[in-house]
């Protein structure tokens, strides 16, 4: 006891919280490239008029995502074979180069066939690749690392839905509501996107050289849980309710966020400007909801999960806002609910994310958080593809 005691003593502090602010810019990174795309709705609405683009994006980033998450999960040894910081580094050079596939596209296709479409979608699809490769990665390590990283990690996620919806505001509103406008406004904001994913990577690798984190790695390479026979299966059991409370959450907030919110509300006041202020709404509640957990954790992941199936209610709801009395489909109650559904679905996933790898044994504690990311992907591809109900 005095020897584990003796060792925790003589771990690296995080000075100056850079890696607590480093696993924030990372998270922040990792769904940087998803909300790039559903929040310039706009742009690719006008591209494609013809096609369920958010929708199609949704199926497509999330089910990608899942693949490789899966794929991670059945592959002994991947901890070995590639390092986290060549998975991080791989996952970050993918993101660059598939976004900015749209913009290059639009420069080169002068014609908006179905060749540019579907590369387009495509790039999507390698985005929500990386997406998995990062995310797995990410969330992995942060599992077996103190809470506060995961808390970071979630909170930065939430906080790339606030900046890139902001950053789409500005450029959309500086430029004439033109179809030329909205095309340099789009393609400007993507560069943006790439440049602040640059910069993720220099992070990513800046990560790897603090003295913490060096003893942190050393760690989790030393007690990978890959190279222990222990099966997604087993520890899926242990975390049961947790892992079906992360997979209702997602469930219940893609099939309504943002297809639903883009393509089945409209506004005669604000037009098209309608979609992006409801993600922006959605993305700043979300982020609000994140941060909460570094003010207060519940306790009982139990509650949390009872929490997360009440969250059905959004279902009849949003229903009312559109088929029921049209006061109940104008713009304030909306908004109140949109809100509601991002605060819910922040405090929420970082609830979880935190308590969950705590309940488990140190040596599963990564691949703990590695299945409730799996259930967290399964849970995003269920819901975007019951995001088709809404228009059948």
């Amino acid at each position: 006891m005095k020897g584990i005691l003796g060792d925790h003593q003589a771990e690296p502090r995080d000075t100056y919280r850079i890696a607590y602010i480093i696993h924030f810019l990372l998270g922040a990174g990792n769904l940087l490239p998803w909300n790039a795309f559903i929040t310039a709705i706009d742009y690719f609405g006008n591209l494609y008029p013809k096609k369920n683009i958010e929708k199609v994006f949704s199926v497509a980033y999330m089910s990608s995502s899942v693949l490789v998450l899966v794929v991670v999960m059945s592959s002994g040894g991947w901890s070995k074979r590639l390092s986290y910081r060549l998975r991080m580094n791989m996952g970050f050079s993918l993101f660059v180069l598939s976004v900015m596939v749209a913009p290059v596209v639009d420069w080169v296709s002068k014609e908006r066939s179905t060749g540019a479409y579907a590369v387009t979608v495509a790039s999507v699809v390698c985005c929500g690749l990386a997406d998995g490769l990062i995310g797995g990665s990410l969330i992995g390590s942060a599992g077996k690392l103190p809470k506060q990283y995961m808390q970071a990690v979630f909170a930065g996620t939430a906080s790339s839905g606030v900046l890139v919806s902001l950053l789409r505001i500005i450029t959309k509103a500086s430029l004439p509501r033109t179809p030329q406008g909205l095309r340099t406004s789009a393609h400007f904001y993507l560069i943006i996107t790439t440049v602040i994913l640059l910069c993720c990577t220099l992070c990513c690798n800046l990560l790897y050289k603090l003295p913490v984190m060096q003893q942190h790695f050393k760690d989790l390479e030393d007690d990978s849980p890959y190279t222990r026979p222990k099966l997604f299966v087993d520890v899926a059991r242990k975390i049961k309710r947790p892992a079906f409370g992360i997979l209702m959450i997602y469930i219940v907030t893609l099939s309504i966020f943002p297809g639903f919110l883009a393509e089945n509300l409209s506004s005669k006041l604000l037009q098209d400007w309608y979609p992006v202020l409801l993600i922006t709404t959605y993305n700043v509640a979300d982020f609000i909801g994140k941060a909460l957990t570094a003010l207060y954790v519940v306790k009982s992941s139990n509650r949390a999960v009872w929490a997360c199936i009440a969250r059905l209610m959004f279902y009849p709801f949003f229903a009312a806002c559109l088929h029921g009395p049209k006061w109940l489909g104008t713009e304030i109650p909306v908004v109140v609910l949109t809100f509601m559904l991002g605060l819910t679905n922040g405090y929420l996933t970082s609830v979880l994310m935190i308590l969950t790898p705590k309940t488990v044994p140190v040596s599963e504690a990564e691949l703990s958080a590695i299945v409730m990311a799996v259930f967290l992907g399964v849970g995003l591809v269920l819901g975007s593809v019951l995001g088709w109900i809404w228009i059948i």
